[in-house]
């Protein structure tokens, strides 16, 4: 088996040519990524389900729209919180119930009392589910042309527009990608 290059706390932004439903133009942030496969949270998919119904006591903290995100189609019933911590917490002052991911992209452990993590959060979003992948399953999808690979920002893990953060990815990119944002949503319409 050949050694996997770890793009985790990368983007994965679905091309046009994507055919699953599941991931029409999604934005996945990877939250892991090695030999044994691969896991990410979909990053433009809020559900009508305030945070609030799920998980009272981080309803406070979550960011706005303070709703609960589909995160893939694995795992409906299970909650993953992600949160940036400002400035990254260094690895000796990392807050008590946050382990990170990539820069100050980290996971939150949502049976931790909120209160651990309340003064350190600079934002959070709760997921439910998660999108995955086996062994050797991304990169064929990346060979077969599925995703575009890019730098993550903190800010995309909390855009206040996630129905906007397809093309707003895409656009800051410095090449040819930016150009993709403004592929139309049916092109059969041209």
């Amino acid at each position: 088996m050949t050694e996997v290059s770890s793009l985790t706390g990368r983007l994965l932004v679905a091309t046009p040519a994507l055919a699953d439903p599941n991931f029409d133009r999604a934005v996945v942030l990877l939250l892991d990524h090695d030999e044994e496969g691969s896991l990410g949270v979909v990053l433009n998919r809020p559900t009508p389900v305030d945070v609030g119904d799920i998980l009272e006591g981080w309803a406070d903290l979550a960011g706005e729209p303070g709703v609960v995100f589909q995160g893939g189609p694995v795992s409906l019933d299970s909650a993953l919180g992600v949160a940036v911590i400002p400035g990254g917490g260094s690895v000796d002052r990392a807050p008590l119930g946050w382990r990170r991911v990539h820069g100050a992209i980290g996971l939150v452990d949502l049976e931790a009392p909120p209160e651990l993590l309340a003064s350190a959060l600079g934002s959070l979003r709760i997921f439910a589910g998660y999108a995955g992948w086996g062994p050797g399953q991304l990169e064929d999808e990346l060979v077969e042309g599925a995703w575009y690979v890019v730098e993550s920002e903190p800010g995309d893990v909390s855009s206040p527009s996630p129905e906007r953060l397809w093309r707003a990815v895409l656009r800051r990119q410095r090449n040819e990608l930016a150009m993709v944002a403004t592929y139309p949503d049916d092109p059969s319409l041209n």
